[in-house]
């Protein structure tokens, strides 16, 4: 790995921690409740608007299904603004409703945090449809696997006593819809807007224009299927299309309010992009800058999280530990998957194809990556993105070498633990120390316990289906 590789990474690992580390405090502070006077005041008329009682803790199976109610109703919100776009405001460019199938999978996808995509987002969804449905679960999703989080570490944090911030319940694990209020408003909010207002004085794109068509600098000539006076393709003898030349002059430039999704996507470890071509696309992602603050944006409420995990718990070495072990883990994979594509493809160098680093390029295996990223910085997108269960790419992975593409898939088959989802990330890895405690426990021959937590067979059968499940 070059040292221009380790110098991104090195500054990548300390500005992650140097910021990460003041918001884990406060989310430790939003997790006990201990917020200040003017939020509770602001968060309060909510709270009785809903006839939600933010000190009353849950049981963990009311806060299950709470959690599951919640989505479920997001899931349909988000299929029917899909099926009604049509006839809905904030459509410029006059996009139908999307169909069925397409609208359950996306609905799906996005509410689950999965944000798999089977469609364009420039050529099928209306300004509104990505505002209101997919910005919207982008938070939401992010909220619900921090609530999680939340609760686990009450759940750890409580030894039978009083969980903290929820005085008046023992044994409980918080309130579900308390947790999904205060993530939302003091936390994914504020950082969504200040990554916002970053990446838009970058030139990521921000407006509800429609589509803008303009004439390029050369005329484009390409081969199409002719047609015949129905529109249908011309077939030749053999049933293969006739092709006919054609010449374009123009190009459409997608327009939008992306640059307020794209801060989400990143933050929440969402990854569903605006555009076909996610982040590497120059509206999503126009800068070496944009591309650095889009992988902080992916890492950072990962990594505060550990730190919070810790102070909630009351044992700053518990979430040191789990953090150390996902930065080793990371920190291997990228010097593997930069290693691999530095060295480039060794059939273009037999061809005395030139893939050395200079001042003109950026040398190594550059098929399916922008030129404006160069090597290091699509390489360490790369490991960032599969780690974190993100879907944003700024890169082809399938382009990437033998070696260089087995990372991410490793990354993605630890189940996405290595600093992993928000939330997910570090209950994933949890049930990994608690396999581990019990091993241990086993061989030394005493009673495995995990933070005051006696570890038995109950416990060891959902640790076991949690690892089997996923990925």
């Amino acid at each position: 790995m070059s040292a221009s590789a380790w110098g991104l990474l090195a500054l990548f690992l300390g500005l992650l921690a140097l910021l990460a580390w003041p918001i884990g405090r406060w989310l430790a502070a939003v997790c006990r409740g201990d917020l200040p006077r003017w939020m509770h005041r602001l968060e309060s008329p909510v709270f009785r608007l809903a006839g939600v009682d933010p000190a009353q803790s849950m049981p963990w199976h009311h806060y299950a299904l709470s959690l599951l109610a919640f989505n479920g109703l997001g899931a349909l919100a988000l299929y029917g603004l899909q099926r009604a776009q049509a006839v809905l405001p904030l459509n410029p460019m006059g996009m139908g409703a999307v169909s069925a199938d397409s609208a359950f999978n996306t609905a799906v996808s996005f509410v689950s945090n999965t944000n798999w995509q089977g469609y364009a987002g420039e050529a099928t969804m209306s300004h509104l449809t990505q505002m209101l449905g997919m910005s919207v679960q982008n938070f939401l999703s992010a909220a619900t696997g921090i609530a999680v989080a939340f609760a686990l570490a009450r759940g750890f944090a409580s030894r039978g006593q009083a969980v903290a911030g929820q005085p008046r319940q023992a044994g409980r694990v918080g309130n579900f819809w308390a947790d999904i209020t205060r993530i939302t408003l003091w936390l994914l909010v504020p950082l969504s807007f200040a990554i916002a207002v970053l990446l838009a004085g970058q030139g990521v794109i921000q407006n509800f224009g429609a589509s803008a068509t303009v004439h390029t600098l050369e005329p484009v000539t390409f081969d199409a299927p002719a047609l015949d006076a129905a529109g249908q393709p011309v077939l030749d003898a053999s049933g293969a299309p006739v092709l006919a030349a054609q010449q374009s002059t123009t190009q459409t430039l997608a327009m939008g309010p992306v640059a307020s999704q794209e801060a989400i996507k990143m933050l929440g470890t969402n990854g569903g992009g605006f555009f076909n071509a996610n982040s590497a696309h120059p509206y999503e992602n126009p800068t070496a800058l944009s591309n650095f603050i889009q992988m902080l944006a992916i890492f950072l409420i990962p990594t505060a999280l550990c730190f919070a995990f810790g102070r909630v718990v009351g044992d700053m070495r518990q979430g040191l530990a789990v953090l150390a072990a996902m930065a080793l883990m990371f920190t291997v994979a990228v010097v593997v998957l930069t290693g691999a594509e530095q060295a480039g493809n060794p059939l273009l160098a037999a061809l005395g194809a030139d893939q050395a680093a200079s001042a003109l390029q950026s040398g190594g295996n550059m098929e399916g990556k922008e030129v404006r990223f160069g090597i290091d910085a699509s390489a360490l997108f790369a490991a960032v993105t599969t780690a974190a269960s993100c879907g944003a790419v700024n890169l082809m992975h399938d382009s990437l070498t033998p070696l260089g593409g087995m990372v991410p898939l490793v990354l993605m088959q630890l189940g996405e633990v290595v600093f992993g989802g928000v939330g997910s990330g570090l209950y994933g890895m949890l049930v990994f120390a608690i396999l581990a405690v019990f091993i241990a426990g086993l061989m030394i021959g005493r009673t495995p316990e995990y933070l005051g937590k006696k570890i038995e067979v109950q416990e060891m059968k959902l640790t076991s289906i949690a690892i089997l499940v996923t990925p």
